[in-house]
């Protein structure tokens, strides 16, 4: 019986955690549609990865990669979206763009941090606009 409690315990933990990033991009969601932002897509999954959110700002397309954290103790969230990170976004980026026949467009990566300690009803956002440059051989014109 104690195993099956034990069980019961680290899989409630786990569904916690793995959700935490749902509540942390619904969080910045919320947050961008305040600041007057559309959001037109969110999880926009492709082959090669997904994009977090897509939204819009004035006729800019704004491609906003959500990092979400309980604390700092391992860094900032947003030092999670390393070079590598960024050059998979700006080919993301350009295929959802060639998608929906939007390459002249205007576009932008943007960054938001959610800090959403366990103890806590709400997070902490900080949201980085025009956080990177497109990267790679798949460059976007901004």
């Amino acid at each position: 019986m104690r195993i099956w409690a034990r069980f019961g315990e680290l899989v409630s933990r786990w569904r916690r955690e793995a959700t935490l990033g749902q509540r942390g991009e619904s969080a910045a969601a919320r947050f961008l549609r305040k600041k007057g932002y559309e959001i037109v897509a969110r999880s926009d999954r492709q082959r090669l990865g997904e994009i977090d959110l897509v939204a819009v700002d004035g006729s800019t397309i704004v491609f906003v990669e959500v990092k979400t954290r309980r604390s700092h103790e391992a860094g900032h969230p947003a030092d999670a979206v390393d070079p590598q990170k960024q050059r998979r976004l700006t080919r993301l980026a350009l295929a959802f763009l060639k998608r929906h026949g939007l390459l002249e467009s205007p576009a932008r990566f943007d960054v938001i941090a959610v800090t959403w300690p366990a103890d806590c009803r709400t997070p902490t956002i900080e949201h980085y606009e025009n956080a990177f440059e497109a990267v790679g051989r798949w460059q976007l014109f901004s």
